[in-house]
């Protein structure tokens, strides 16, 4: 697997729109809709909810090229009934999801994808801290009734916070995942992260092409779980 490198931790670190923002989170914003507009026929499809950062808005990018658009290319032509609700946030940090969660669960969701935790390492948050809002997040989603099936997407923290910051933030997801019996997807820059020609200038947020590499590592989870969710 990749691992970050220096001079990427160094643009995380330098980075000031979306993840690694000093800035305090944005208000909540509206989820954006990733397919076409919810026409009734639509709105009977069951919602994949994508919550997330600027990795999962499409920083820098047209929506359409953000990975859960690509993601409903691929869940159309395997002929599934999924529609996706892209709701990232560009410099959102955890605590910032877990106020959203009441606003975003309004709507009945089938599959419940989280990537979070990239902003508040970024900006060397307790790492505890961290931990208790990605699990009170999942603890959230899992009031529907019927409960969704529930996705974790890991992240890694750069290098230059230290040995100790980086594996226990790393332990996040793992544990959060065997705890609320998620599908966990390790590291959401899987054959992303320090490769310079899938990352625009700032060497943090994906280019189009890197939003592919993202859409192709979520979809190979993914995929056999709505397979199995529609049989």
């Amino acid at each position: 697997m990749n691992i970050i490198s220096t001079t990427a931790a160094i643009a995380l670190g330098a980075l000031a729109p979306g993840c690694g923002s000093p800035a305090p989170s944005p208000a909540p914003a509206p989820a954006v809709e990733t397919a076409a507009p919810v026409t009734p026929k639509a709105a009977d499809r069951p919602v994949i909810l994508a919550v997330g950062t600027s990795l999962t808005a499409g920083y820098g990018l047209d929506p359409d090229d953000a990975w859960p658009s690509l993601l409903q290319k691929r869940i159309d032509a395997a002929g599934l009934p999924h529609r996706v609700v892209n709701a990232g946030v560009s410099g959102e940090t955890s605590a910032g999801a877990l106020r959203r969660m009441d606003w975003l669960l309004r709507q009945r969701v089938a599959v419940f994808i989280l990537e979070t935790g990239a902003n508040d390492m970024l900006r060397g948050q307790d790492v505890e801290a961290t931990r208790a809002n990605v699990d009170a997040i999942l603890v959230r989603a899992r009031r529907q009734v019927p409960p969704p099936r529930l996705v974790l997407l890991g992240m890694r923290a750069a290098p230059n916070l230290g040995a100790e910051y980086v594996r226990r933030f790393a332990s996040i997801y793992p544990e959060a995942a065997r705890k609320h019996d998620a599908v966990l997807i390790p590291f959401v820059l899987e054959g992303v992260a320090g490769i310079q020609r899938l990352n625009q200038a700032d060497g943090v947020h994906p280019t189009a092409e890197g939003q592919k590499v993202i859409a192709d590592t979520v979809w190979k989870t993914l995929e056999s779980e709505l397979r199995r969710e529609v049989k």
